[in-house]
């Protein structure tokens, strides 16, 4: 999700890679296309000295703004190889790339309301041989089974109003699925959006649980839920992600105008009075995902999404004290992340894919964030 206006700055996008311009293609800055409207205000960002390790990308997919590449997600095949699925906002489409070497594989979609059309596809999730797709503009998520991107379910098109991320949570034999919502209270007389007031944020986010239903799946509501109060409301969400072991939400608070940072909520949707990272986020949250160890240890990764670079954070997972941070040789401006924990020939410890500037996606070997930042060893869960 890009910045929100209410008056926010408008920051500068630095070149960061051979054949990228660092600007929007026009089909991607349209009116249809632009997550939110920025201010007239310009005002240079300070310049970044952090000394923060860097870690080389292992691969970069092929470079298509056209697309607007958003989130990924991978997705290991039968036959043990590695797909690796992007949504495409501006296409109305899934890119799927080798997640071994970052060729591009196939597409799949088109523009449309019906099963397996898209009208602006955001977040996305994979779940056993399920891929799960938000749609931002037809307020809906949608169900396909892989790997023929079959048709299995569509959900939530009588709640969601501007759905963006989402979590999926496997129990039993279904799965509990959390997806954010930024509903807007409307545009004031220069058309940046208007923040609904604190006592409208109770449906910040839905909860629905999809369960096995003969054949196929069925989805109903089980709740929604958003704190009220100024230090737990949910002003501007996107990306959200649990950890059932210790019964917790962690959800990126992307309203800049108030914080980056990262709110703590129980998997039942109550805030639990705490909020990380706004010591060290320097730019807006994004992606959130958790690597998970032996022994309930891991680590949180977190994004902050720099228009010149970007920066991985991570959190201790028991405690969520800062574990330090990395940022790829030429990663940016990235939207969503993916860890793909699955030993690979290409990643025997895993993978952590993201965004790269709204045109295709890195990989990072998960070997080589741990040994920048001096991390025990993390067996299997």
């Amino acid at each position: 999700m890009k910045t929100r206006g209410l008056g926010l700055s408008v920051l500068l996008i630095a070149a960061v890679a051979a054949g990228c311009t660092g600007q929007k293609p026009a089909a991607a800055a349209d009116a249809r296309d632009a997550d939110q409207k920025a201010s007239p205000a310009a005002t240079p960002a300070p310049p970044d000295t952090r000394e923060i390790p860097v870690v080389q990308e292992a691969f970069l997919t092929a470079m298509t703004p056209e697309d607007n590449i958003d989130s990924p997600a991978s997705w290991t095949a039968p036959d043990g190889k590695t797909w690796l699925i992007a949504t495409a906002k501006a296409t109305d489409k899934l890119v799927v790339y080798d997640g071994q070497t970052g060729q591009t594989l196939r597409s799949f979609g088109t523009t449309g309301k019906g099963d397996g059309q898209f009208e602006r596809p955001n977040g996305i999730a994979v779940a056993d041989a399920l891929v799960f797709v938000v749609e931002r503009d037809n307020h809906r998520v949608q169900v396909l089974r892989l790997p023929d991107f079959g048709h299995v379910l569509t959900f939530g098109a009588e709640q969601l109003r501007k759905p963006y991320g989402l979590w999926v949570n496997r129990t039993g034999d279904g799965y509990e699925v959390y997806v954010t919502d930024a509903y807007m209270a409307g545009e004031d007389a220069q058309g940046e959006d208007i923040l609904p007031p604190l006592n409208q944020l109770d449906k910040r986010v839905w909860r629905y649980a999809v369960a096995r239903d003969g054949e196929g799946f069925s989805a109903t509501v089980a709740g929604s839920f958003g704190d009220t109060t100024p230090d737990g409301a949910l002003r501007v969400v996107e990306s959200i992600w649990g950890d059932p072991a210790n019964d917790r939400l962690l959800i990126a608070e992307e309203d800049e105008t108030y914080a980056n940072e990262l709110k703590v909520y129980d998997l039942a949707g109550r805030y639990a009075g705490r909020t990380i990272g706004r010591d060290v986020f320097r730019a807006q949250s994004e992606g959130i995902m958790l690597k998970t160890c032996a022994g309930g240890a891991g680590w949180w990764l977190t994004t902050e999404q720099g228009k010149g670079r970007t920066v991985f954070h991570l959190f201790d997972r028991k405690t969520l004290e800062h574990a330090g941070a990395v940022a790829g040789a030429r990663v940016a401006n990235t939207d969503g992340i993916w860890l793909d924990q699955s030993a690979s020939a290409s990643f025997p410890e895993g993978v952590l894919y993201a965004v790269h500037d709204d045109q295709g996606v890195v990989a990072l070997d998960w070997r080589d964030i741990a040994q920048a930042l001096a991390l025990p060893s993390c067996a299997a869960e």
